[in-house]
């Protein structure tokens, strides 16, 4: 891998930079930050800047190295409640300072690819009423359930997914949430607007102290003729939780999931698919360890996808299968080691995964990633992360992914 040598010295310099200073920032000098952002009854002024240097090399032949310098900002206002009403503006921006790299939008294609389009635009726009346990929030809005697998706001990137929606969340039951809603369009990632017809239900229970069940159901149904082969019905039941501590250092984790999809509305291919997600791990003092398998199914011709999820979280970050899953289908075996350190604000984590199709005949490909978050108080963090992909098939290539980012977040 080829770097350019002043690409490196000003991230390097970034970097410790953003140690150093978030070192020195005291509790009081972010009390008195914190106030002056703090406006009426529940009113204030977020702030968000995130700086990220990701480097992409893939295999000699398939594009030139990619290097993204980028700063993403967000400014929003949430005003005070009023009998029940609250309302909220975000607008948000990246600029890049470095922009050798493919960003999904058309711009330098001989690059690798990084989604992180240098644009601006209105991130959210919503108006909320709550009374009687129930909220009901219409607008532009971010949107997060369960994991993120299936509606996500596809947070890792720069610019993040937000849903032109309704969205009605009660809590009237005890240890019962319900979330029901439509969604009309989607402002992607890539600062672009897919239209969508899409109602979405999840439910979920809490079982005491020993997870959650949850029930779903998502009806995707894309207008627009280049997305219509996205479109897609999906239910699924959910199953995760954590007992209670052991001695008071010791617990077991676990995650069952089933779901099934179908074709739906505009989607011009019938066909049938499966997904299963299982976890099982301990936390054991300072350490976390989790075996997992996730499996989408696929049939040579359609396989189970998930558009609107944040998908960089699953199946390694290098992202060889973020886009859509292979047609043939995948599994997923994988292990996770994480700790936390220094009063839990350094977090270390280095997760191995085997790609194969869907039969477990096929390999695909293995890979490692590796990943270090250390959090200075409440406002600041950095980031240090790796993703090496390993192909053992023509239809993927070798990937190596670094990322170095820094934020600040009022």
């Amino acid at each position: 891998m080829k770097l350019n040598t002043h690409t490196v010295s000003f991230v390097t310099a970034t970097f410790f930079s953003s140690l150093f200073i978030a070192d020195v920032v005291r509790a009081d000098f972010d009390k008195t930050i914190e106030d002056a952002l703090k406006f009426g009854d529940g009113g204030a002024i977020k702030f968000d800047a995130n700086y990220r240097w990701e480097n992409v090399d893939r295999d000699a032949g398939a594009d030139n190295t990619a290097n993204a310098n980028t700063i993403r900002t967000r400014i929003g206002v949430l005003s005070p409640k009023f009998h029940g009403f609250q309302g909220f503006a975000e607008y948000e921006g990246t600029h890049a300072l470095q922009a050798d790299y493919n960003d999904g939008r058309g711009n330098k294609p001989a690059f690798s690819p990084i989604a992180d389009p240098a644009q601006n635009e209105l991130n959210q726009l919503w108006i909320t009423y709550s009374n009687f346990d129930t909220v009901v929030k219409g607008g532009r809005q971010r949107i997060k359930l369960d994991d993120d697998r299936f509606i996500g706001n596809v947070g890792w990137r720069q610019l993040e997914t937000t849903f032109d929606a309704v969205l009605v969340t009660n809590n009237s039951i005890k240890d019962l949430t319900v979330n029901a809603g439509y969604l009309g369009n989607v402002q992607t990632f890539l600062s672009t607007t897919e239209n969508i017809d899409a109602p979405i239900l999840n439910v979920n229970y809490k079982l005491g102290d020993y997870g959650n069940v949850i029930g779903y159901g998502y009806w995707l149904d894309y207008t627009e003729k280049e997305n219509f082969g996205k479109s897609n019905q999906t239910y699924g039941l959910r199953f995760n939780g954590a007992t209670p501590k052991i001695y008071n250092h010791y617990n077991l984790l676990y995650t069952a999931e089933w779901s099934i999809q179908q074709d739906y509305g505009h989607q011009t291919t019938a066909y049938e698919a499966h997904r299963y997600n299982a976890m099982g791990g301990f936390n054991a003092y300072f350490m976390t360890f989790q075996g997992a398998v996730e499996q989408l199914n696929g049939n040579g011709t359609n396989a189970f996808i998930t558009p609107l999820g944040t998908n960089h979280a699953f199946q390694g970050w290098a992202d060889l299968f973020a886009a859509t899953t292979p047609k043939n289908g995948i599994r997923d075996v994988f292990g996770t080691v994480s700790a936390k350190v220094l009063d839990d604000s350094l977090t270390v984590a280095g997760v191995y995964h085997d790609y194969t199709d869907d039969t477990g005949n096929v390999s695909y490909g293995k890979e490692w990633d590796f990943q270090a978050v250390k959090k200075f108080g409440k406002h600041y963090s950095v980031l240090a992360k790796y993703a090496n992909y390993e192909a053992d098939n023509a239809a993927t290539t070798d990937t190596q992914k670094i990322w170095l980012q820094g934020n600040v977040n009022f």
